[in-house]
């Protein structure tokens, strides 16, 4: 008998077949987290129903890999079963779309199995739709009734369960049907599977539905199907699909050893959870008993004054918080008693429960008394306050505070953390200075912890309680909610208690709220008098975790889950006026109160906003869902205001094409995208004056943007990148065959004291994106693509590049000098109106007393579908709307500052921030879009110069999700915050220093310690050696630990990428160590000047060394781009040429381990060669003596190439990426250990490469953009320089009997240019292309391409290749891995096992052949 178990992230699945390969036994459960005991219960069931035979076992699933280990079990990779299963069950099938609890799986059949897996996130599976069905108060059966009745599919964001929940939550207070929502949701799950998974790859042919969810949801099923356009005779939906994977385990389970059912049963029996190691556990958060009831009788102490409602008389005052959750109200007296509170959940209703505690106010409120004012805040005000006549409405940041100074006079710090939303505001001279709330990707901490206790059959309270005693809490991270999920799901595979995981979710919750959204840097920032408020505070898991993270006590008035409406109340009370009754529902009406909902389409203008429209029975309206005030029947109010986006907007694309007769050279598209949002006005002149018609693309809407949804390479792209693919499918579809979409690297000089002109990677690049991954549909339909490199920033070269380009149209260099000439014009002419128009607003605002905002964003955020119409929602609130550009000439920005200045549109945000703080009328409210890594560096820097300018500063994260309830509340904050500051005499104080950095001097070289961060372990420890001899005292820092990434967490931007946030958290966690003298030390880092973030990483580590009072600390730029220039350090001939060996011997060591480890016959003795050497290579480091070099490098390629060795073959698999997470083990989990455990070898090509391709760029930039002859020349000599020092290792190499030279750098430039520009050059640009192309030219087809998560390069030369590089070599095995301080191992680990395992696959075929 043949025994498959597959235990997934939320079932367990167990398949009994017999010889015939016929099932004698099947059984599908919930673990509830509890795997090893229901896979124990299943055990002695099927031992009851077949007797305790002999079987041969394999396990498989998510959460299979810690049982497999555990119990000694042959373990096989799930998506590997499942492929034998189609292949054996279904074999006409041509993709299988598998959906799991937590994971989403889409296999393509063909000449080489492809599969793909969900990355660092669990949105849009099984999971996903739990949580949504919890949402709206019913099971995945209920969403699936429901959905076959839908009238309307509402756009929700599915890429994560926090952003749909932000979607769907307004949805549900604005009272949508459930039938809508529930087909919305499944809508949402097919959205982020095509987009998510497919990324770029066709699901077509015949399509087989697998796992629970497609089981058993039919309407899941109906959106694929129709989505994906499928005939009948397509659909393949097998009977036991919930069981493939398992059926697969036990098809493989021929080769395991024969064992009884009752010895796994003994081996789970035996295990202890404790034992499981893996997830990092935390302290307790008590102690023991005494320090709980210390900490109880602390809390009991913070207690509201109340009277019995019996003996309330006169005027009484409601308030009313209708939250995205929960419905509170309190009732208060004239003297601030609390007479009645009331806190209930919605139920996904908040009308009913409204309607519900107005009539218990009126059945117990005595004769005597009545209610004189009601005040509603929250996100249901204006539904509420339509619904009921209450008197006022507030902000609820207001009202919070209020409720908090009322409470403690004087409170610095209020930490509001709700159901769905988080508020932190921060208190200077008696008024809110500073407020923050959850961007959109970290909201939902108070409801993840509902959802995750009702997952687990607990209440909310008893899931607090066991948290509370835990022995040994689980690290869970701190990522937003459905990262955390993973950590979870990892927690509990590896056994760990229900307790464990609630104490380890209390602490996330809180270091969520304080290190990502408030992003406090030291406890002292929280001041003294703090406030902790919100319902998830009545949790005392999370309240006790807040004092063990802060360090400090904070009071949580017993009230705290009715702060809001107690806030509310004062407000009642603070507005009354003798005699006055509240004109709020009487009790005599309230039977009669009705609410009929209803879906329309505004027709305002082109957005065409989905309306939800409550109507009473009193024949009042409200309607929600509107962007502006169109939507809601109101005339446009404020349409006199000044506003730049309207105006930019029709400004920039506001030109006369030329009629067909008068287009002698026919048509040219042009997308509306990205860069032409400022460019348009210069090619549409250009290619004008050159007789074309320009066309260009429609307008942004949802439905654009997902006509190109299944050619997008990258999930965690920026949704302005992902919109470009709808514009081009448009101008296809529209019948276009020739597209104009050039590749621009450097956008005009704007500023002469700006140390560069770079667009962002994206904006720069996502063309080649475009080309790689639309070429079918561009081949269909005859269209050609120009999508060419042009420097644009110098209109000399300019004119010649176009000549060159255009030279097949028949254009002359005369006419194309004119266009561009008259191009420049006309682009000139568009910026300066733009400045006009600016200053117009100024004088209006200054005129009518009014207050303007600058929305400060980029130019491609003019976009209505990107910015959602965020403008119109100022305006609505009576103030201006600046753009950054329009007022930037009008600062003068004192230079330098701290950030490397260097991407033009980033330099105006800078200059539009300085500018904000000379005026009192005038604030700025960033815009940053999700996924945007330059923002990581961009925001901390605006934000710091509005705090010395004493200004407030607001960022609105936006994404796909249309939901503007988040972004409503933060302007009305910012709104009521202004007011108050000008209230209480508040004045902007213009800063005018230059940013100071710390010089290393001459004098600091003799004695200062260096520390030089890790990162690749073997080349680094040779640098190390280097700088010792050139006279310096540098210390490497060993590698890294988990405390590093916290340490990164806590003070750098969390947006940063994964490599800042591991190599800066090493550093930072060296200098708090006490290890080191911090008047004696200095930092030294590696910095580029090249387009991606990773050149303001020392930028980063400043702002990290001020915020932790360590500005005494140098930090060294290491560059040869003449970036920085320290007295103290410099790279002479000597040290260049020392750094050169030393990179050697490390390439060296790099290439003869990997390939020698995996076949050593004594374990360590390859290790043990490169150990042996490390003292005369160190010598040699320091001396530098060629004849050394050239001798060793022969020697220790003879003795790899003598080490005994097993004489087996094993699959070799390709390490390509970011240069960090390539070269660092601990970036990388590593993975170079990972694959010689899973049977294969690791190649990592050189680290000297990556210099290599930085000088042989300047080729081509010499040739095609505006780079220097000279520049070209010098690199030219570099290369030569580089490679006569590589000659005796190449030779080396060469004469060995098993190992390979590296490629000449010429050899991998003209590799990546079969699909890739040169022109790539941001972060690794063209040499990731061009190194994966190298490696499977070599015989090494299997691929780990890794990336941090959200890398801007990646997205184009990295996964955007990935299409074209598979069409070419249909063998390619690539896997994209993203890296991030919450992603989940295990996902990693599959991804990378997965991959593995169609490498052994495809090894063992080709061994097969080979024998042959």
């Amino acid at each position: 008998m043949r025994f498959g178990i597959d235990v997934g992230s939320t079932t367990v699945k167990i398949i009994l077949i017999d010889e015939n390969e016929k099932v004698i036994y099947q059984r599908y459960e919930r673990h509830m987290s509890s795997v090893f005991d229901k896979v124990k219960e299943c055990l002695k069931d099927l031992i009851a129903e077949v007797g305790d035979i002999n079987v041969k076992c394999v396990i498989t699933g998510s959460g299979g890999l810690a049982l497999a280990e555990k119990t000694g079990t042959l373990f096989e990779q799930e998506v590997v079963t499942c492929s034998l299963a189609v292949e054996k069950l279904i074999p006409q099938t041509d993709v299988a779309i598998e959906l799991g609890g937590e994971d989403a799986k889409i296999t393509y059949f063909g000449s080489t199995v492809e599969q793909r897996m969900n990355g660092t996130c669990a949105g849009g599976t099984g999971a996903f739709i739990d949580q949504m069905a919890i949402l709206l108060n019913t099971d995945g059966e209920g969403l699936n009734e429901a959905a076959k009745n839908y009238k309307v599919i509402y756009p929700i964001a599915a890429r994560c369960g926090v952003f749909a929940k932000t979607d769907i939550q307004p949805l549900i207070n604005e009272g949508a049907p459930l039938e809508n929502l529930a087909a919305s949701i499944f809508q949402a799950v097919v959205n982020q599977t095509i987009s998510g998974l497919a990324c770029g790859h066709k699901i077509k042919g015949n399509v087989a539905f697998l796992g629970g969810p497609l089981t058993y949801m039919s309407e899941l099923r109906k959106r694929f199907i129709e989505t994906l356009e499928l005939k009948p005779e397509e659909v393949i939906f097998p009977e036991n699909s919930k069981y493939f994977v398992a059926l697969g385990a036990a098809f493989m389970a021929e080769k395991s050893e024969t064992l009884k059912l009752s010895d796994i049963l003994g081996k789970i029996n035996n295990l202890d959870s404790n034992q499981t190691e893996g997830a990092k556990r935390i302290e307790p958060l008590f102690k023991d008993k005494k320090e709980y009831d210390e900490f109880r009788e602390r809390h009991d102490k913070a207690k509201i004054k109340r009277k019995d409602i019996k003996e309330a008389k006169g005027p009484l005052f409601l308030g009313i918080d209708a939250g995205s959750t929960t419905t509170k109200a309190a009732l208060i007296d004239k003297d601030k008693n609390l007479l009645y509170s009331f806190y209930s959940g919605n139920e996904g209703n908040p009308l009913t429960t409204t309607k519900q505690m107005l009539k218990e106010v009126y059945s117990i409120l005595p004769s005597e008394s009545y209610i004189a004012n009601t005040t509603v805040t929250g996100y249901g005000e204006g539904l509420i306050k339509a619904g009921f006549n209450a008197d006022y409405g507030i902000i609820e940041t207001m009202a919070h505070y209020k409720a908090a100074e009322e409470f403690l006079p004087g409170v610095d710090f209020i930490l509001d953390i709700g159901g769905q939303d988080m508020k932190c505001m921060k208190i200077k001279d008696h008024a809110i200075y500073s407020i923050m709330l959850n961007e959109a990707c970290s909201s939902g901490c108070g409801s993840f912890i509902e959802t995750y206790a009702k997952s687990v059959n607990m209440s909310v309270e008893d899931f607090a309680q066991v948290g509370l005693h835990a022995k040994n809490p689980v690290d869970l991270g701190t990522r937003c909610t459905v990262f955390m999920n993973s950590m979870v799901k990892q927690a509990q595979k590896e056994g760990a208690e229900i307790s464990d995981i609630a104490a380890g979710l209390s602490y996330s919750v809180i270091k969520n709220a304080l290190y990502k959204v408030i992003k406090l840097r030291n406890p002292e920032e929280a001041g003294n008098n703090i406030v902790v408020q919100g319902g998830t505070f009545l949790n005392e898991s999370v309240l006790r975790a807040i004092e063990k993270v802060l360090g400090k006590e904070v009071v949580r008035p017993d009230i705290a889950g009715i702060m809001g409406a107690y806030g509310c109340a004062l407000n009642s009370l603070e507005n009354f006026e003798e005699r006055h009754i509240s004109f709020v529902t009487p009790a005599d009406s309230l039977d009669d109160f009705k609410a009929a909902t209803s879906n329309t389409r505004c027709k305002g203008c082109e957005n065409n906003c989905m309306l939800t429209v409550t109507k009473f029975a009193d024949g009042a309206k409200y309607i929600t869902g509107n962007r502006c005030e169109k939507g809601a029947g109101k005339a446009d109010e404020h349409s006199d205001l000044p506003d730049l986006y309207e105006y930019k907007l029709k400004r920039v694309f506001d030109y006369e094409p030329l009629s067909d007769d008068e287009a002698e050279r026919g048509r040219i598209a042009i997308p509306r995208v990205l860069n032409m949002y400022e460019n348009y006005p210069f090619w549409f002149t250009f290619f004008t004056q050159l007789k074309f018609k320009v066309v260009l693309s429609p307008n942004s809407s949802k439905e654009l943007y997902e006509k190109g949804i299944d050619t997008i390479s990258s999930d965690t792209a920026c949704y302005p990148a992902k919109m470009v693919h709808g514009h081009i499918k448009t101008l296809v579809e529209m019948g276009e065959k020739r597209i104009f979409y050039p590749c621009i690297n450097y956008e005009q000089k704007e500023d002469s004291y700006s140390q560069n002109h770079y667009n962002c990677p994206i904006v720069a690049t996502y063309p080649e994106v475009i080309a790689n991954n639309m070429d079918e549909i561009f081949k269909d339909a005859g269209v050609e693509f120009l999508h060419p490199f042009v420097p644009y920033d110098d209109d000399k070269r300019l004119i010649k590049r176009m000549t060159k380009l255009l030279s097949g149209k028949n254009v002359g260099t005369a006419e194309i000098k004119e266009a561009v000439l008259k191009a420049r014009e006309a682009e000139l002419k568009f910026k300066d109106d733009v400045r006009k128009e600016g200053e117009a607003a100024l004088r209006y605002i200054e005129k009518h007393g009014k207050k303007g905002i600058i929305l400060s964003g980029r130019p491609y955020h003019l976009d209505k579908e990107i910015n959602h119409s965020i403008n119109k929602m100022i305006t609505s609130f009576d103030m201006a709307v600046l753009s950054e550009d329009s007022i930037c000439h009008l600062s003068s920005l004192k230079r330098p500052i701290r950030v490397l200045d260097q991407w033009t549109y980033h330099s105006r945000l800078y200059k539009a921030a300085d500018f904000a703080g000379t005026r009192d009328d005038v604030e700025l409210i960033q815009l940053n879009s999700f996924g945007c890594g330059v923002d990581a560096v961009t925001t901390d820097q605006v934000e710091e110069i509005l705090e010395h300018n004493n200004k407030l500063y607001t960022v609105l994260k936006i994404d796909e999700g249309t939901n503007m309830g988040a972004a409503r509340i933060r302007i009305r904050s910012l709104k009521a915050a202004i007011d108050e500051r000008s209230k209480n005499g508040i004045k902007h104080e213009h800063y005018e220093k230059p940013y100071k950095r710390r010089i290393f001097t001459k004098e600091m070289k003799e004695d200062y310690t260096v520390i030089i961060p890790q990162m690749s372990p073997i080349h680094f420890q040779y640098f190390e050696a280097v700088l010792n001899s050139s006279g310096y005292k540098a210390v490497l820092m060993p590698t890294v630990d988990k405390n590093a990434v916290d340490e990164g967490l806590k003070y750098i931007n969390n947006d940063a990428c994964y490599p800042t946030l591991v190599t800066l958290g090493k550093m930072i966690s060296a200098l708090k160590s006490g290890e080191y003298d911090l008047d004696r030390t200095a930092l030294i880092m590696s910095q580029t000047g090249g387009g991606c973030r990773a050149s303001n990483y020392i930028a980063l580590l400043r702002k990290a060394l001020k915020d932790l009072g360590m500005e005494q600390v140098p930090v060294i730029s290491f560059n040869t781009a003449g970036l920085e220039s320290n007295p103290g350090f410099k790279i002479g001939i000597s040290m260049g040429k020392k750094l050169i060996i030393g990179a050697l011997y490390g390439d060296l060591f790099q290439r003869l381990l990997y390939a020698t480890r995996p076949y050593e016959k004594v374990k360590g003795s390859a290790v043990g060669i490169m150990k042996k050497y490390e003292p005369e290579i160190f010598q040699n480091c320091r001396d530098g003596k060629i004849s050394t070099y050239k001798r060793l490098a022969k020697k220790i390629v003879e003795e790899y190439d003598n080490l005994p060795l097993t004489g087996e073959k094993k699959p070799r698999v390709g390490v390509v990426g970011e240069i960090l997470v390539k070269y660092h083990p601990d970036a990388n989990n590593n993975i170079v250990g990972i694959i010689e455990k899973e049977g294969g070898e690791a190649v990592v090509l050189d680290l000297i490469d990556f210099f290599l391709y930085g000088m042989y760029s300047k080729k081509f930039n010499y040739e095609k953009l505006s780079g220097s002859y000279l520049k070209y020349k010098e690199n030219k000599v570099a290369i030569k320089l580089v490679e006569w020092f590589r000659k005796p290792m190449r030779k080396a190499l060469r004469e060995s009997k098993r190992f390979d030279e590296p490629s000449y750098i010429e050899e991998t430039a003209a590799a990546a240019s079969e699909i890739a520009s040169i022109g790539n050059q941001c972060g690794e640009g063209w040499l990731l292309t061009g190194e994966m192309l190298e490696l499977i030219k070599n015989g090494v087809d299997n691929i780990a391409c890794l990336q941090p998560f959200a890398c801007l390069p990646n997205h184009v030369t990295g996964k955007g290749m990935m299409k074209a590089i598979r069409e070419r070599y249909p063998k390619a095995n690539i896997v994209a891995i993203d890296y991030d301080p919450g992603a989940s191992n295990t996902n990693q680990l599959n991804r990378i096992k997965l991959m593995m395992a169609t490498a052994h696959k495809n090894f063992n075929k080709e061994d097969i052949k080979r024998k042959e």
